[in-house]
């Protein structure tokens, strides 16, 4: 010890550090003045930027700047610029022109984005020589909402440094005392939540803070696949005991019985009738793509999945769509189009061809505009995006006008804030989907219960606690206990707006599918193609639980009424409406935009003569005042 610190000392006499004016000292240990430590200086790190020029343009500011630019001109701008990395550039691969994003008068595209790295302080430079012209947005990162659980709001404390510390063990068994393994527990309340996984034993080793256990407010039990949740309310647990928490599984529910070697269909499939339909209606011809976290084609209900890209992985190995380390991906996939041999679940189009657009987890905004030009590029017809964020994106925008423009029908997730709907489904060019959930579907011990809403009908159906509301909800579907696919080749009971969506992207897949004026002219895509599929979406539901259209759009489609089918129930208003979509001649009939959009009053329609008007120019416009966006799975 004496040699190293001589050591140092000799270091510190020879090294050289320079002064306030500029000169160099001789910094020694015993010399009065401090030693400064090496390294290099703490900075502002560089961040993601998204960089476009927007339709109408102009100079710059500087002579290299003067001349309208494309998007080509402005990589080429800003690869000249000191201290920016452009890092990609995501331009229209299909070579669709759209309207509002056309050609500059360079003949330069001004369509696409250029994603590049800089400073915040860079960014605001740039703004700011672009004088309104220029899109510089920050690039999001993407992030997961547990599709189950509702995390506390905050830390209402910090860990005591000292006190009472104890562990609580809480042991998971099935109905048969065999202990489950990797089991997700947690406690709430007390000092402090705590959470811990169960070992091969079926234990799980909490820590308690304090040594009185009766200030737990709920035990949480999450079983990873082919069981119910389990949570009490204000538990008796004792610190000195195993405590023992008995789960069931999903087959032993009489809906599900024998799941999955007997074939079920979902609860929330059959609310929407989809086992009314004939067998014969399965989506075949259609293309849906599922942005998400992938999806396991191990799974015997997606094996028939074939297409994919893995946007996040795309300049290393884009083929490994195909791994969901979520499941999040999967689950949605299932719902829309889990096949049906006599085995697991069915989805609502087992014949759709399924694309799946790998985004979670790590993907950014950047990368959910790539997927969009996939979608564009490959002809997609339904895109489900079970994704979403507090604030929008006008590049994120831009690319959805551009997806629509092409035909592409976008159909997104409310959000589970149980707040503002969130972005992108509160775009006027997106199909939004709240959550709903019907009592006797799911355990009453289950995490289920506490997602039910006060405005129970008569039928049991309520608004889901978590799901998102106001104005811009056109529909609400089922997305409380949806049991789905998950990896490798299991299932799990999961809540979400993300469950819904899915409902409503495969009933959209079987109306573009087999509805005679969607088969007769599959070619023509455009907008008005998909506002009309949104209108027979929209105008075929029926309404649910007691609560307003600001919970619960027009209501939760009806997938006998979508496709024009017989019903066995007298024709109700909604429905004639929706059948009366069916005639040749009613194709496109329905004013684009968001002219079907219920608020707090009802439902209110644009006319067709303002609709068209928005369309001019920019094809839609783009209504939000843009901000920063951070987006998550729901």
């Amino acid at each position: 010890m004496a040699k190293q610190a001589k050591d140092g000392a000799a270091d510190a006499q020879q090294t050289p550090a320079a002064s306030h004016d500029g000169a160099e000292d001789i910094r020694t240990a015993d010399g009065g003045i401090p030693v400064a430590p090496r390294g290099r200086p703490v900075v502002e790190r560089k961040k993601k930027y998204l960089v476009a020029p927007r339709a109408t343009l102009g100079g710059f500011g500087t002579s290299s700047w003067m001349a309208p630019l494309g998007l080509s001109a402005v990589q080429q701008a800003l690869t000249a610029l000191p201290d920016i990395d452009v890092v990609d550039t995501i331009t229209p691969r299909a070579g669709l022109a759209t309207a509002g994003f056309g050609p500059s008068s360079t003949g330069d595209s001004t369509e696409g984005v250029v994603v590049a790295r800089m400073t915040d302080q860079k960014a605001s430079e740039l703004l700011q020589r672009g004088q309104g012209q220029l899109l510089v947005e920050r690039d999001q990162h993407l992030e997961l909402l547990d599709p189950m659980l509702r995390r506390p709001d905050l830390v209402s404390s910090l860990t005591p440094y000292q006190g009472p510390q104890s562990e609580l063990l809480l042991a998971v068994v099935d109905k048969d005392g065999a202990p489950l393994p990797d089991v997700e527990v947690s406690l709430f309340g007390g000092v402090l939540p705590s959470s811990a996984v169960t070992g091969a034993d079926g234990v799980a080793h909490l820590h308690l803070y304090g040594d009185d256990a009766s200030t737990i407010s709920g035990v949480y039990v999450k079983p990873r696949a082919d069981y119910w949740s389990f949570y009490q309310r204000d538990p008796d647990l004792r610190p000195d005991e195993p405590n023992v928490v008995m789960v069931r599984a999903l087959a032993d529910w009489p809906a599900l019985r024998g799941l999955p070697q007997q074939s079920a269909i979902g609860w929330g499939a059959r609310a929407m009738r989809l086992d009314q339909v004939p067998q014969q209606f399965r989506g075949r011809g259609i293309k849906v793509a599922v942005i998400d976290s992938g999806a396991a084609t191990t799974h015997g209900n997606l094996n028939t999945i074939h297409e994919g890209f893995d946007i996040i992985n795309k300049r290393t190995d884009h083929s490994t769509w195909n791994v969901d380390a979520l499941g999040h991906g999967s689950h949605c996939a299932g719902v829309i189009a889990a096949s049906d041999p006599a085995w697991g679940i069915r989805g609502f189009a087992p014949e759709a061809e399924i694309h799946v657009c790998k985004l979670f987890p790590g993907g950014q905004i950047s990368q959910l505009i790539d997927a969009l030009e996939y979608c564009i590029e490959h002809g997609i017809d339904v895109v489900n995006m079970s994704l979403g964020g507090s604030a929008p994106s006008e590049a994120l925008e831009r690319q959805i006008v551009r997806a629509k423009q092409a035909g592409v029908a976008c159909i997104a997730a409310a959000g589970n804030s149980a707040a503002a709907v969130q972005y992108p489904a509160s775009s006027q060019h997106v199909l939004a989907v709240a959550a709903i959930g019907k009592i006797g579907e799911f355990p009453p011990d289950s995490y289920h219960a506490e997602t039910i809403g006060a405005d129970i009908d008569m039928y049991g159906y309520f608004t889901a606690r978590f799901s998102c509301f106001g104005p811009q909800v056109d529909v609400c579907a089922p997305g409380v206990a949806v049991v789905s696919s998950v990896p490798p080749n299991n299932f799990a009971a999961w809540d979400g707006t993300s469950m819904a969506a899915p409902h409503v992207a495969g009933l959209a897949a079987l109306v573009l599918a087999h509805r005679p004026e969607f088969g007769s002219m599959v070619q023509a895509r455009s907008p008005e193609r998909v506002e009309h599929l949104f209108q027979i979406l929209r105008m075929s539901a029926r309404p649910v639980t007691l609560s307003d259209p600001t919970h619960i759009g027009y209501g939760m489609p009806d997938a006998l009424v979508a496709l024009g089918l017989p019903t066995a129930q007298q024709a109700m208003p909604w429905q004639s409406a929706a059948a009366g979509f069916g005639a040749p001649g009613s194709m496109y009939a329905m004013p684009p935009g968001d002219g079907g959009r219920p608020g707090a009053a009802g439902a209110s329609m644009q006319p067709q003569g303002m609709q068209n008007q928005q369309m001019q120019n920019q094809g839609m416009a783009l209504q939000y005042p843009f901000a920063p966006m951070r987006i998550a799975l729901w």
